[in-house]
């Protein structure tokens, strides 16, 4: 059960991870908290089904196995159909709730002049004697 519950966890987390990531992109590219997360939503929304379906329909059936060692291997299944059911619901429609209460409207900690200082780029000049090796 507990190995179900690890590979639940990780597919999950994935599909939230690649659409905050896809709304994130798109406030860096100027779109509002609220444009973003429903792009997000909506490019995402096809590979979620289809990663939800593959996993419930690979899965199903440890859910109806029989015969030795089939109560470990039921509880593994029940958890990951179960799990990717609910866990598809919460990524499609709690998550984009979520973003847009704790993301900020836009996203200034990336914008065009700061971007130097992320990257780490913005070196000190050449002739300056702070940037020379001692």
């Amino acid at each position: 059960a507990q190995i179900g519950f690890i590979t639940l966890v990780g597919l999950i987390a994935k599909n939230g991870i690649l659409i905050t990531e896809f709304a994130h992109e798109q406030q860096r590219q100027g779109a509002t908290k609220s444009a973003a997360i429903s792009a997000a939503a909506a490019l995402r929304l096809r590979p979620v089904l289809m990663t939800t379906a593959a996993t419930v329909l690979g899965h199903f059936p440890l859910v109806l196995v029989t015969g030795a060692g089939a109560e470990a291997r039921n509880s593994i299944g029940i958890i990951l159909v179960a799990g990717m059911a609910i866990g598809t619901l919460f990524t499609l429609f709690i998550l984009p709730s979520v973003y847009l209460w704790l993301a900020r409207e836009t996203d200034q900690e990336f914008t065009p002049a700061n971007s130097s200082a992320m990257d780490g780029t913005n070196q000190a000049p050449a002739g300056n004697p702070a940037s020379s090796p001692a």
